[in-house]
């Protein structure tokens, strides 16, 4: 059982916020309840957590203007989104200002828990460091995966957090072939029948960015029929 994970759950329905706290609280976690998007910023602002779950439709402040106010300070923490919103232009919305995972009302309740322990569990694997090192060097090019803060062929900007997962999974086996079933698993959390064609839209983002010819990678290379591999030399 899980005892010192401490989640916020921000949801203004009274009955839903209660049974979130009482299950939650059910399976070791500690929980704290906020009514609005403005009480959310200010809890957040004074205690620690290690995950939020989200609602989207809030008084005072929408979800999404959380989750942005959040990213703004801090790119890393682990947001799960609920919403009453079910299209794929919501979900999409919803993972593009920055939330690990999305969850449309009504939802099965085992299937949150497993999604909230799927993302706890990913976050402590996030935070574990390359090689004792919180920044991670190949050529002139870095990874801060402390802040997300990279530099790239051409500039430094910033990984979204499932880019830094890829980069940290990819970068933690440099050398060895890491399949796409073993990202989906590792950065989704999602089953090997899901669509693996997320993987490779992912690398080819990556590429844009840490290769100066990406449809000639040296860097996050190809392994035909297995998946893609990590060498730092070019």
């Amino acid at each position: 059982m899980t005892q010192s994970k401490k989640i916020l759950v921000v949801e203004d329905e009274t009955h839903l916020a209660k049974g979130l706290k009482f299950n939650l609280e059910r399976e070791g976690y500690e929980v704290l309840v906020a009514e609005n998007g403005e009480a959310a910023l200010q809890c957040m602002g004074e205690q620690t957590f290690d995950l939020m779950i989200l609602d989207l439709m809030l008084p005072k402040m929408g979800g999404i203007e959380v989750a942005k106010k959040i990213r703004e300070s801090n790119t890393r923490f682990p947001i799960l989104m609920l919403s009453a919103k079910s299209t794929e232009e919501d979900r999409a919305a919803g993972l593009e200002v920055g939330a690990d995972d999305y969850m449309a009302k009504p939802f099965h309740l085992p299937e949150l828990l497993l999604r909230v322990k799927g993302i706890l569990r990913r976050w402590d694997w996030y935070k574990e460091p390359v090689q004792d090192q919180e920044t991670f060097h190949f050529g002139e090019m870095w990874i801060n995966f402390g802040t997300g803060k990279a530099r790239g062929c051409s500039k430094e900007f910033f990984l979204t957090v499932k880019e830094a997962l890829v980069m940290k999974l990819l970068i933690s086996k440099k050398g060895q072939v890491v399949t796409r079933e073993e990202l989906l698993d590792k950065v989704w959390g999602f089953g090997p029948e899901t669509e693996t064609r997320t993987v490779d839209n992912f690398i080819a983002r990556l590429r844009k960015y840490f290769e100066k010819k990406p449809q000639k990678p040296k860097h996050i290379v190809t392994v035909r029929e297995k998946g893609y591999q990590f060498n730092p030399e070019s």
